[in-house]
């Protein structure tokens, strides 16, 4: 299996990303794909924006442990995980991960169980920007949850 992996403040394109996928092997059956987005609200305040921070070396070194960890329980040939960082606003995209295999259903299946595992191992910190205030974003009960469930 390839991957890519890139930490970055530079809007990306989906449609490039998938295309990208598709030219990596003739034995693909299946890409999927999800594109998270930034939403316009927190905690029922509207949102300003969004900080991302993260740990260079071990972020990466996090998302690369998630990929093995994918391609030995599914038959991946390809995945693709790109996350931003910096300020971003309502309506921007935040990451893509993006998987190619032979079978449909090991692409969903480590499609989802990447980014399961991205919200809960890979040390990205979230600051919110209300009208009035700001703070830092706390991990997610129902983010851990998910990724149990693997």
């Amino acid at each position: 299996m390839a991957f890519t992996i890139r930490i970055q403040q530079v809007d990306f394109n989906v449609q490039e990303e998938v295309d990208f996928l598709r030219k990596q092997s003739a034995n693909i059956g299946a890409i999927a794909t999800f594109t998270g987005l930034v939403r316009d609200s927190q905690d029922g305040q509207t949102l300003k924006a969004l900080f991302l921070e993260h740990y260079p070396g071990m972020t990466e070194k996090s998302l690369e442990n998630i990929l093995v960890e994918a391609q030995r329980r599914w038959p991946l040939l390809d995945v693709t995980v790109l996350h931003r960082i910096g300020e971003l606003k309502p309506g921007d995209q935040i990451v893509f991960v993006g998987v190619s295999s032979p079978h449909r259903g090991a692409a969903f299946a480590a499609c989802e169980f990447i980014m399961d595992f991205l919200k809960t191992r890979a040390p990205f910190w979230k600051k919110c920007r209300l009208a009035n205030s700001e703070h830092w974003v706390e991990a997610k009960d129902s983010d851990q949850q998910a990724s149990e469930r693997w």
